[in-house]
């Protein structure tokens, strides 16, 4: 179930002769093409890199720079290089079997590959991945702006800090605003082209707090209070050599945009561009994490918590500590509310998909939209406020969905090669995928339960 339909006929006509197999023609099959808004003409190249810049730039930069304390800088930027090309290999082959089989959404090449339980296993992974996120971002939202206590200790909000504590600064009303603030408006709009100027401020949200990032460790050195990184993994026995491989699937997670991929591409003014799209998204994005992992690292050193964002809950031993602070905490807090909406556009359409998959288009059935919207929003809304806890348990299903999305399922579906149009680069690609996927996932799952185990069992 996609929205890639909305652009009219005129502007998709010389689109349709094309061939089969063309890395030009359309994602869309043609009997899509008579939904029509006749006021859209079709998304630019500038809005559609934004919205799959703000898609891959989430919460995932906030733990970057811990991968800099497990691989050390030369190992840890190398591997945030290496996951960009390999990301942008899996979405060519998504692009290009999806174009040789008219596959106008991911669900539906992986139904074209595998039937109706490969669609079906696609879309309960978008689900279990982006609902874990969102709700770890309003998680994380009500954190920054309310505060949050843990082993009794209290750590103030922003707001706390700025007001003091009222019944108005609580976890519950500050969400609750947000939620119908802005949460609710951003969700309701049926195309993602809509979405363009929140994705701008939200990549410039992460750029700000990047420049403040680098300003303060800047300064610092220049003080000389930053002692010098390691380089390299600090590798001493077995164990901690599979902790290196801990780290792939927070890389994976951060560039996961695969499930936006074709709602972009279909909504193109020039379908052409979606390579350029791509190449150019995760150019930025990668960019971005390399400054952010290695000014992170830099500022922190071997005390970088596993999300740097707690980092800035103390004194940074430089002057205006407490504003810097403030500045950096806001920031990525309305970072996330606008990426917020991004990451909700998939996560309605595979699950209408899956419990409607013979009704007409969501976008022409006002009463289900809302419906469905209005649902995800209210299990997000209280997924957030009653068990937040439920960040460990997306530690495991959202970096396992995330290694499907992006490695395990392209990489299947190449194999499967229903089109005869895979070469053999393309498979032995695929294989190197599916076991770099599947032996890190399976260390970091092993890792993360023994960690909770070890830390469960001195509790007691």
């Amino acid at each position: 179930m996609t929205i890639g339909n909305l652009a009219p006929k005129k502007e998709r006509k010389s689109r349709k002769s094309k061939g089969v197999i063309d890395e030009n023609a359309p994602l869309l099959p043609k009997g899509q093409e008579d939904v029509v808004f006749d006021e859209f003409n079709g998304a630019s190249f500038t809005g559609a890199v934004f919205n799959l810049s703000t898609t891959i730039v989430g919460a995932g930069i906030m733990a970057l720079p811990a991968t800099m304390k497990v691989l050390g800088l030369v190992l840890g930027i190398s591997m945030i290089i290496f996951m960009a090309f390999l990301t942008e290999a899996s979405i060519e082959l998504i692009l290009r079997f999806s174009r040789a089989g008219k596959s106008a959404s991911y669900g539906g090449l992986m139904g074209e590959a595998f039937g109706k339980y490969g669609k079906i296993l696609l879309q309960i992974s978008v689900l279990v991945n982006n609902l874990g996120v969102l709700i770890v971002y309003m998680i994380i939202i009500g954190d920054v702006l309310s505060g949050t206590s843990s082993s009794g200790v209290h750590h103030a909000g922003v707001l706390e800090g700025w007001f003091g504590e009222h019944w108005w600064t609580g976890r519950a009303i500050i969400l609750l605003v947000t939620t119908l603030g802005i949460f609710a408006p951003l969700s309701c709009f049926k195309r993602i082209d809509s979405l363009s100027f929140t994705s701008a401020l939200s990549v410039a949200l992460a750029v700000v707090f990047l420049v403040i990032t680098v300003g303060i460790t800047v300064v610092k050195l220049f003080n000389g209070s930053i002692a010098m990184p390691r380089f390299v993994p600090d590798v001493t026995d077995v164990s901690s050599f599979f902790k290196l491989f801990t780290v792939v699937p927070v890389l994976v997670t951060a560039y996961i945009c695969h499930y936006n991929v074709h709602s972009i591409h279909n909504e193109l003014e020039d379908s052409t561009q979606i390579r350029g799209v791509v190449q150019t998204s995760l150019a930025l994005c990668s960019s971005v994490y390399i400054m952010t992992s290695l000014f992170g690292f830099l500022l922190f050193g071997d005390g970088t918590l596993d999300d740097v964002l707690a980092n800035f809950d103390t004194n940074l031993g430089i002057p205006y500590s407490s504003v810097l602070n403030d500045a950096v905490r806001v920031s990525y807090a309305a970072h996330l509310m606008l990426v917020f909406p991004i990451v909700f556009f998939p996560l309605r359409l595979n699950l209408d998909g899956l419990l409607f998959p013979s009704a007409r288009p969501l976008v022409l059935d006002n009463m289900r939209f809302a419906l469905v919207t209005i649902g995800l929003i209210s299990v997000i809304f209280l997924g957030a406020n009653f068990i937040p806890s439920i960040w460990d348990a997306f530690q495991f299903t959202g970096a396992t969905a995330a290694v499907c999305l992006g490695f395990i399922f392209p990489a299947a579906i190449t194999l499967k090669d229903r089109h005869n149009i895979a070469t053999k680069k393309d498979k032995i690609l695929s294989v190197f995928m599916i076991v770099l996927a599947v032996f890190s996932n399976a260390v970091a799952i092993y890792s993360d339960a023994y960690a909770l185990f070890k830390n469960s069992s001195r509790r007691e």
